[in-house]
Parts: C-alpha cells; structure tokens; sequence
C-alpha cells in the first residue's frame, strides 16, 4: 500500500529519554507486586508511576482502572530542590471541603494532574491574589501536564478568599486551587 507508514515498535518509541518499553515493564512489576506508587530518579531523568484511583462504593470496578497509570514528571539535576512533597490525603481534602463550605465558600478544583504555576511566568506576577474579584470564565492559573500549559477558569465570579496551592507545586486531580466567596454569577 503506497503512503503507509510502519507503525514504530515500543522499544523505538521514547519520551524525552524514557523507553516506553521499560516503562511498560514498570507497570508490569507493579502490578505483579501491588504496588500502589513507584518513583524513581537518575540524573536529570524523574519518574514517578502512581495507580488510578479506584471505586470505593459498591459498583464493581473496571478492569482498565485497576491498572496503574503512568505519570511521567521530568526535573533539571542543576535545580536545587527540596525534597518532593507528598500529596493531601483525602481525609484532608474532605476537611478543606468542608470547611470551604461552612465558611461560604466555592472551590476551584484542579480538572487535572499537573504542576500549578499562579502566573504565565515568574516575571509575570501570579492571575490572581487574595481579595480580587474575579469574573466567571477568567483563568485564574495554569496547569502543566505532559509539556503542555492548561489555563484553568474560574467557574463562577466571585472574590478570591484562600489560594490553596504554592506556586510551581504539584496537583492531583480534584485538589482544591483557590477558595471563593461568590456573588451569584456563575458560568
């Protein structure tokens, strides 16, 4: 068939120094082991395999989410950093949930995993502060998943009571970013 092209094999694919091959049997050995987080680091190179979160309710769970999903962070060596910080458990998201509520508030929460960055740089100066009043669909940071800056909302207008993340911190999915008091616009 003319204009076909060969479909390149696993161990040609690679992501920014990272053999997809060798990722796959890092699945693997985690799933063989019921690992439910791996990270590991060489050089400049950072991975880190966290495995999706499952169902805890009474509906059985997919198979394609009991396997783990990948994701692939890398850091510059030169950087110095501290050491990586661990993320919320639930248990405080749910106290943070609750309190927001209590106190009036509406959550922006992340729609992704990712890096928050408060600013489109550092030069730049953060969106949005405590005490701005902010419009329903302005972005009020930016996330980083996978090399690509996703400008993240707000969903309703309203003032800016807590911002929740540092800047250039990772988040998972569902993390509460800022805390509202709203005036009744919503997207």
């Amino acid at each position: 068939m003319k204009g076909s092209k060969k479909q390149p094999a696993a161990s040609e694919i690679s992501a920014q120094g990272v053999d997809l091959e060798q990722l796959e049997s890092l699945l693997s050995f985690m799933a063989d082991h019921g690992l439910e987080e791996f990270e590991y680091s060489r050089g400049d190179l950072r991975i880190r395999l966290k495995k999706a979160a499952t169902n805890q309710g009474t509906a059985p769970v997919p198979a394609a989410t009991s396997a783990p999903a990948p994701v692939v962070h890398q850091t510059a060596a030169a950087a110095p950093s501290a050491a990586p910080a661990a993320p919320a458990p639930a248990s405080a998201e749910t106290a943070q949930s609750a309190s927001a509520a209590a106190a009036g508030e509406h959550l922006i929460k992340s729609p992704i995993v990712g890096t928050f960055y408060a600013g489109a740089s550092p030069e730049a100066g953060p969106f949005v502060r405590v005490g701005d009043f902010v419009e329903a669909g302005q972005t009020v940071c930016i996330i980083e998943a996978m090399k690509l800056m996703n400008e993240i909302e707000a969903d309703i207008s309203g003032e800016v009571a807590r911002v929740l993340v540092e800047n250039a911190q990772p988040v998972e999915y569902g993390e509460p970013l800022f805390a509202l008091r709203p005036t009744g616009k919503k997207k």
